[in-house]
């Protein structure tokens, strides 16, 4: 079977929009689209013509362009049952546990609440990728602005159990700021140490540092690693509850 064609959109000041082809049924996804004209562009420089839109959450920078492209395109909206009336246009409803269609390819739906209280992910397996909005971001997760911390590490604990090769599609560039204090949090690792270094560089050159893969997240993202002793003896909470030692590097990250 064939694989998703994946293409990143940069928009407004961080955000990251991914247009995807299904080349078996000719499908064309656009995740989270806060912006029209560069979706738009990017299918006209493509020939690409627009079916669904996918949506992880309700936020504006991901769900502003909804109606105006269905308007234009007559596209279907595809977004969480749960938080269906916060997603403008919403034709298709998905909980977690579903497995959706999108022609010849298959995602295992997730409700990752924390972020949102209705926030869910992607997981394509056959393409080994994974669209998680603002749940994970690469070396950090998102606030938790309708959600409470022993919620977001349960739904991070589910993107855990997901193959190292899982490219983590996320919607922010927001990987220098959370790097510099990913470092203050667990300045012993020395995976994280390399890869801090890696960002930098990659940052000064303006280089897009977003697809990461789960493997280097589950390695270096303190917000993926709250059950590691490292990481618990460097924040001064050896053998604590890894919601309690999650909700201390969220506190932290917050006021960083």
């Amino acid at each position: 079977m064939s694989t998703l064609e994946i293409h990143q959109i940069p928009v407004l000041h961080d955000n990251y929009l991914y247009l995807f082809k299904d080349p078996d049924s000719g499908f064309v996804g656009i995740v989270d689209p806060a912006v029209a004209n560069p979706v738009l562009e990017k299918l006209d420089e493509l020939g690409w013509t627009l079916t669904h839109i996918i949506n992880t959450h309700h936020h504006m920078d991901h769900t502003g362009a909804n109606l105006e492209l269905k308007a234009k395109t007559g596209c279907t909206i595809v977004g969480a049952e749960i938080d269906a009336a916060r997603i403008p246009g919403i034709d298709v409803r998905v909980k977690d546990g579903d497995i959706y269609e999108f022609g010849a390819q298959k995602a295992q739906v997730f409700e990752v609440p924390g972020h949102t209280s209705g926030h869910i992910a992607y997981w394509f397996e056959g393409s080994d990728a994974l669209f998680c909005g603002d749940t994970l971001f690469a070396l950090g997760c998102g606030r938790l602005f309708e959600g409470t911390p022993a919620q977001m590490w349960h739904s991070i604990g589910k993107f855990r159990n997901l193959p190292d090769q899982t490219k983590v599609y996320c919607a922010h560039e927001y990987t220098e700021s959370n790097a510099r204090f990913a470092v203050t949090v667990d300045p012993k690792n020395t995976a994280l140490l390399s890869r801090f270094d890696e960002i930098l560089e990659k940052r000064k050159h303006l280089i897009p540092t977003v697809p990461s893969t789960l493997g280097e997240e589950k390695a270096t993202n303190p917000f993926m690693r709250a059950d590691d002793p490292g990481l618990q003896a460097a924040l001064g909470l050896s053998g604590a509850d890894p919601v309690a030692v999650f909700a201390e590097t969220r506190t932290r990250k917050d006021s960083f």
